[in-house]
């Protein structure tokens, strides 16, 4: 029997897994600038940035300054009207900041920093050719080659870079006689190279060494330049895990009016979003700073349904203070309420005082403000049931307007009348969770609504019975306070107890109130509260408690 032929060669490098994914990215480090298994040579020529600016990420002292050194270089790029990027190819220079829309359909977020893909052959690129040859003096194409502080040479395999940027995949299949050229030139700033060394690194092993915020912007704006999807996603997973402050999240806010590939920050800017949604939950103790938060800033905190606010009042008024402050003319003011801060108020959980207050504010558009008021009241005017339909519906939209809040005072329903006397009829709906949380001794308060001019609120609470023997639901009328003012009103309370029957008077009577006065009963369904809770079926509908007063001054 033969003896087994031994393979006289090494064998070739083991591809890395990854344990996060089922399907990982094959890992080509093995082949990074080594001549064996490259097809063509990338030279890098580093030219000098237009300002003193650090390289070295590292040596910035917090991602805030770094944000400031890059907004002060992108103002001096746009005045010197510089291009970021030249790709060259042989003698051949091509301009590369000009979007291609058929391959890149993002290209309209683009600003001065942007990069776009590599145009396939036109002969507006050779008439700039011959144009550069005839001695053109437009400084927005030319560079002064003698600018060229040093030269770096790179082996790279053409199909790799291809497979991860189309940036690359049309630099080398444009159809050119330059793109089968061995070898391409790419001119960067001196502050951009170690961006770019990165970067071309990932392309092969799909990881960077890179752990730091500054250095990782840095890449992620290199991987848009050049259309690196995958490691973009991959910078802005890593910018996630860091821990974030005030100053990065709103850095990271930014990104989307910055890059090309919205989608792949977008991971990012929603941690940002909740990041600025969590610090800011107790919004009453964060007002001023709040106040001082740019467009984007307030955007992600008044966007939580998760905020800690008395009522959806104080978001209109915050709203408006802010826009106010940051917009003194009322036209830009309109407009900005009007594209971006209306759609942040829950209009159907405002007061129908505070609803009035929008259509004389002279800084809603008249139709808008008519058109934000009719919806709100419709809303209020539907039944319980059709609201959590609407509430569920608008749940996934990008305008929650029907999604309550962790209001601390509950939104009430209104029902007015001025003949034969005044009178009103609340309702004060408690969900289960809601009940739940006031065991044992919690209460909660509902908005304000007002009976011949005097506010009033109503008050649940979880309390021990008159004889002091077991817990329950109680419920309380109270006028707000006011001087020495005194009210005589008839009330009722109604429970609606089971699914498909009219509200069941429990409690009725005459109370005069004075200023910061309440009355009700401790024991509202006359029930032990374990009882009250754990009887779902007769307490509670579809999970919510209906409660209902009924108010008539009484002459």
């Amino acid at each position: 029997m033969k003896e087994a032929k031994v393979d006289q060669f090494s064998d070739p490098p083991p591809v890395m897994e990854s344990d996060s994914s089922p399907s990982p990215e094959p890992d080509f480090t093995f082949a990074f600038n080594d001549r064996n298994f490259s097809d063509r040579v990338l030279r890098i020529e580093i030219l000098p940035d237009i300002l003193d600016y650090k390289s070295d990420g590292e040596a910035y002292a917090s991602i805030s300054e770094w944000a400031r050194n890059r907004k002060r270089r992108r103002a001096e790029s746009k005045r010197e009207s510089a291009e970021d990027i030249i790709v060259q190819c042989e003698e051949q220079v091509l301009n590369c900041n000009m979007p291609d829309t058929e391959d890149f359909a993002a290209c309209e977020n683009q600003d001065e920093d942007a990069v776009g893909m590599i145009e396939s052959p036109s002969d507006s690129v050779r008439n700039y050719v011959n144009d550069e040859a005839a001695g053109s003096n437009d400084s927005s194409w030319i560079w002064d080659c003698s600018t060229v502080l040093r030269v770096e040479t790179i082996h790279i395999s053409s199909p790799i870079l291809a497979a991860k940027s189309p940036f690359f995949y049309k630099l080398f299949s444009n159809g050119m006689e330059q793109s089968e050229k061995r070898q391409a030139t790419l001119r960067i700033h001196e502050s951009e190279e170690a961006a770019l060394m990165d970067l071309l690194n990932f392309m092969y092993s799909n990881t960077l060494s890179t752990t730091t915020a500054p250095l990782l912007l840095d890449v992620l704006k290199a991987a848009d330049k050049f259309a690196v999807a995958s490691c973009m996603r991959y910078c802005s997973r890593l910018l996630g895990q860091l821990p974030m402050t005030r100053d990065s999240a709103l850095l990271y806010l930014d990104l989307p009016s910055s890059v090309l590939m919205v989608d792949a920050v977008q991971s990012l800017t929603d941690t940002a979003k909740k990041f600025l949604a969590d610090r800011y939950r107790e919004l009453s103790k964060f007002v001023d700073e709040v106040l001082n938060l740019p467009l984007a800033g307030i955007e992600a905190v008044l966007s939580s349904d998760d905020l800690q606010v008395a009522s959806e009042d104080a978001i209109f008024d915050l709203v408006l203070k802010w826009a106010r402050l940051h917009f003194r003319n009322v036209e830009d003011r309109r407009e900005v309420i009007a594209s971006r801060l209306a759609r942040l108020i829950r209009f159907p959980y405002m007061s129908c005082r505070k609803l009035r207050k929008v259509l004389s504010c002279n800084d809603f558009d008249p139709q808008l403000a008519s058109k934000i008021v009719l919806e709100a009241l419709f809303y209020k005017s539907e039944t319980p049931h059709r609201q959590r339909f609407l509430a569920v519906e608008n749940a996934n939209a990008t305008y929650r307007g029907f999604v309550d809040r962790s209001y601390k005072y509950r939104p009430v329903k209104l029902v007015e009348f001025e003949l034969p006397r005044p009178q009103c009829i609340v309702y004060l709906d408690l969900k289960h969770e809601e009940c739940a949380r006031l065991f044992p001794a919690g209460r909660v308060y509902s908005q304000a609504f007002h009976l011949g001019g005097q506010g009033f609120f109503l008050s649940a609470h979880c309390n021990m019975d008159q004889q002091n023997s077991f817990q329950c639901l109680g419920l309380f009328l109270g006028m707000q306070e006011k001087g020495s003012v005194s009210f005589a009103v008839d009330y009722e309370f109604s429970v609606r107890v089971k699914p498909g029957e009219e509200f069941l008077s429990k409690y009725k009577g005459t109370y005069t109130f004075t200023g910061g006065k309440a009355v009700g009963y401790r024991n509202l369904l006359a029930t032990p509260w374990t009882t009250f809770m754990a009887d779902d079926s007769i307490y509670f509908i579809n999970s919510v408690l209906h409660l209902r007063a009924e108010l008539t001054i009484r002459q």
